[in-house]
């Protein structure tokens, strides 16, 4: 669909590596809310949504429904698969919680 974008986890910016596991599939309004931190995903592969969406914009119950759903079509293979560590990173450093 072009309304998908393949987001890193960990930016290039930030070393992050061009491989699989530091990359995730992603609707366009979520990557550009993953990369502000204003949504992640946990280390087990569940969406959390953070709050300052609604305290910053006064806003965000489209992606609330979303939140501690986890993800669908994730590949099986840990090769491909996102990983903990980039997921980790995503959430300590930039995650708003």
């Amino acid at each position: 669909m072009p309304v998908l974008q393949a987001a890193h986890i960990r930016p290039f910016s930030e070393q992050g590596p061009n491989k699989p596991q530091n990359g995730l599939l992603l609707r366009a309004d979520v990557h550009i809310l993953f990369d502000a931190g204003y949504i992640t995903v946990t280390p087990d592969l569940h969406v959390e949504v953070s709050k300052k969406i609604k305290e910053e914009y006064e806003n965000g119950r489209d992606y609330y429904k979303y939140n501690g759903e986890r993800l669908v079509n994730v590949p099986g293979s840990e090769l491909i698969r996102p990983s903990k560590e980039f997921l980790e990173w995503h959430n300590e450093r930039v995650y708003k919680g």
